[in-house]
């Protein structure tokens, strides 16, 4: 049975609550952090423990919060992205639905590591359900007495806000969120200079991810060592996985870093296989934005090794033969699925939520998406397939944010292992379009 440290006590009634979670041992990382160690002191920890973002860029966690600026009389801040939008992902809105507290715990840890004394908590806007619970869970701990003035009799202030999202995807990303949280619409910003130098308010800032501040608490309560022990490599720890598609047991589930990816999906104590008995096709790993790859990639890298849930062995390969870990938005195809259609969706979902400010993201992902229509309807022809390929490369590497490079690879990636489905579709274009494909993402909530 795998370890669990974020979802040990999902099943737990009322662990949504105040009372429920601190019976389970909840705030214990709060008292010793603010009453036995320094902020240095947990920021230590965090690098000891190798927590990588669990957002999608994997970045090292503690090596972030080191680069944060600490100029004398200005206020530094922590701003969660709860803004979680990307297609196939759902991991972190199941943490703040049912353990609130655990965001709410991990808010506070490491905003006292950070020097902050004010956070945000920014939630994608459509999820009112969850930014109605985590206002509740801050309000439990401040009346406890973990928020606000004075916390515990150490000194320490903090006050912790929900801001709602401004409804678009491009708000995922850290400096369109923060212009967001500022009132401004959420453009990206160029960089540098960086948030941890200019972030919010022009102030040194640290911005992340649900479950990468979730993930402090059981760093400090064990220790960074003992968190470093679970994995392989640099890929320390567990990780939520949100699995969706066509598994007998769709969910959210909590892995040791390290799982074999064949593992994941056909044991019993994961996702059981592929539903109604039919075949694997291809899997996307780690959300709509990574590559997408056919089954004897998904399960094996180009060296015949197993392919394991890390972020080394899924990029094992590069773009060319592996994938990314990304966030976590496991999506399984069976043979029944149409890969032209899927990415076809994705396409459409990419030039829609493109902020339009760089020209070859906002031009090329609306060409893209008219070019797949074209072959998806029975109207494309052959050189659609390479103009497809021209116009990925170019949107590819040449935007402000990763917005762009998100819409490229799994088009790149659709071309590269199943360029004859899009061939087949030309070739066959009155069958294309009455053919009973399935469609993986219709119906998911992203």
């Amino acid at each position: 049975m795998a370890r669990k440290l974020l979802l040990a006590h999902i099943d737990v009634p009322g662990i949504n609550t105040f009372e429920v979670y601190r019976q389970k041992g909840g705030y214990r990382a709060v008292e010793k952090a603010l009453k036995t160690m320094s902020p240095e002191d947990v920021v230590e920890e965090v690098k000891k423990s190798g927590l990588r973002g669990r957002g999608g860029a994997g970045f090292p966690t503690g090596m972030k919060w080191g680069f944060l600026a600490k100029p004398e009389g200005v206020p530094r801040y922590l701003v969660c992205n709860g803004d979680e939008s990307e297609p196939g992902t759902f991991k972190d809105r199941y943490l703040m639905t049912h353990i609130p507290h655990a965001l709410v715990e991990g808010m506070i840890v490491s905003s006292y590591a950070l020097g902050a004394n004010t956070s945000y908590i920014y939630i994608r806007g459509e999820m009112m359900p969850q930014i109605r619970i985590v206002e509740k869970a801050i309000a439990e701990a401040k009346a406890a007495g973990f928020i606000g003035k004075n916390i515990l009799g150490t000194g320490y202030d903090l006050e912790i806000h929900v801001q709602p999202g401004g409804g678009a995807y491009i708000c995922g990303e850290e400096t369109a969120l923060l212009e967001s949280l500022e009132g401004e619409r959420g453009n990206p910003r160029i960089k540098p200079p960086f948030p941890a130098v200019a972030g919010l308010y022009g102030c040194p800032t640290v911005v992340n991810n649900v479950e990468s501040i979730a993930a402090t608490v059981p760093i400090v309560n064990d220790g960074g060592e003992e968190y470093a022990k679970i994995g392989i490599e640099r890929s320390t720890g567990t990780k939520l996985i949100s699995a969706s598609g066509n598994l007998v047991r769709p969910g959210v589930y909590e892995i040791e870093m390290g799982l074999p990816m064949e593992e994941f999906i056909y044991s019993e104590e994961y996702c059981g296989g592929i539903a109604n008995g039919k075949r694997l096709k291809a899997v996307v790993a780690g959300g709509s934005s990574v590559p997408i790859l056919p089954t004897h990639l998904a399960l094996k890298t180009a060296k015949g090794e197993p392919r394991l849930m890390t972020y080394e062995s899924l990029a094992d390969g590069g773009f060319v033969t592996g994938t990314a870990m990304g966030s976590g938005g496991f999506i399984a195809f069976d043979e029944d699925q149409c890969i032209v259609r899927n990415t076809l969706n994705y396409t459409r979902f990419y030039h829609h939520e493109s902020c339009g400010q760089c020209s070859p993201c906002r031009e090329g992902t609306g060409w893209m998406e008219k070019v797949l229509h074209k072959i998806e309807y029975g109207h494309g022809d052959m050189s659609d397939i390479d103009l497809l390929w021209d116009i990925q490369q170019k949107i590819d590497g040449n935007t402000i944010c990763p917005l762009g490079d998100a819409s490229a690879w799994p088009v790149a990636s659709a071309i590269r292992h199943f360029r004859d489905e899009f061939e087949w579709h030309i070739l066959h274009p009155e069958e294309a379009q009455t053919r009973n494909y399935g469609l993986v993402m219709e119906g998911v909530e992203s």
